[in-house]
């Protein structure tokens, strides 16, 4: 569904999702409420304008409108629903109970492990994830209690479901190993040779 149909503000990056440059957008069919957020934003908030940034949100919103964005934007939410299922089976709890988008909160409290704990480790995997507070979380904003997954990048890759299932498998592996280096370096090479069957660029 279009949006735009129903409110009369919508904002969004123009990264994650949409595979552009990092940055932001805000779209309005209301001429007096676009006036209102050109007034707000500039002088003083807004940066100047880099073209080879606008060039590249162009090309982002040019391939948002092809089949094949609309394909990869269905395969993201089965890449997100297949991980958040074998991480729930895995003994992990999704705080919404599950996704219907492209990202999910994993509450890490089952196995153990913070949201520090789990950054860290899974970083030296190779996995890269953001620790978050969870609702009511017992622990600091710096160390936290869960983390935040999402599924665009590796979607973008062209990873499906069973790579997002190979995925969260890593990941409980880590979190069940988070102070053993050598099993997170296992699942390192695991990283490895997944991503080399999906390189980001197919060039000679």
């Amino acid at each position: 569904p279009n949006p735009m149909e129903y409110a009369d503000i919508v904002t969004s990056t123009t990264h994650k999702t949409m595979r552009g440059p990092r940055g932001g957008i805000i779209l309005t069919n209301n001429e007096e409420i676009a006036k209102k957020i050109d007034k707000a934003i500039f002088p003083g908030i807004q940066g100047g304008p880099l073209m080879h940034i606008i060039a590249a949100k162009a090309v982002a919103f040019k391939e948002a409108l092809s089949p094949e964005f609309k394909e990869y934007q269905k395969q993201v939410v089965k890449n997100a629903k297949a991980m958040a299922d074998a991480l729930v089976k895995g003994g992990l709890r999704i705080v919404s109970g599950g996704t219907d988008n492209h990202l999910m909160l994993v509450d890490l409290r089952p196995k153990g492990v913070t949201g520090k704990m789990a950054e860290e480790g899974l970083e030296k995997a190779g996995i890269t994830c953001n620790k978050n507070s969870i609702p009511n979380d017992p622990e600091k904003p710096f160390i936290t209690s869960g983390i935040r997954l999402g599924t665009p990048a590796i979607t973008a890759r062209g990873m499906k479901e069973d790579e997002a299932v190979q995925i969260a498998e890593m990941i409980i592996k880590v979190l069940e190993n988070v102070n053993d280096d050598e099993k997170i370096a296992e699942v390192k090479n695991e990283v490895l040779k997944l991503a080399e069957k999906f390189p980001l660029y197919k060039g000679k």
